[in-house]
């Protein structure tokens, strides 16, 4: 697993709270949202907090950008690797 996603997939695991849940319980191509992972849109500000402390990425709440952006974890990947 590449080092990015496995720190994606760590932050999504801190960040939330997630108990019984490790970095390999997450399918990076499965939604994120509602079904997959099921979050929801509490978890989506607490992530995007998290994703701009972390990586000094930009996020608009409102834009459907930010919203493919957070479709699933390869979204994230492509995203911060993208904004470094």
């Amino acid at each position: 697993m590449a080092s990015l996603e496995l720190e994606l997939k760590q932050l999504i695991i801190d960040t939330l709270d997630l108990e019984d849940i490790t970095p390999d319980d997450i399918v990076s191509d499965e939604p994120l949202f509602v079904e997959g992972l099921g979050l929801d849109s509490i978890d989506a500000l607490e992530l995007g907090l998290a994703l701009q402390k972390q990586y000094g990425v930009k996020l608009d709440a409102d834009s459907e950008e930010t919203r493919a952006h957070f479709a699933s974890v390869n979204a994230l990947v492509a995203f911060v690797s993208g904004a470094k």
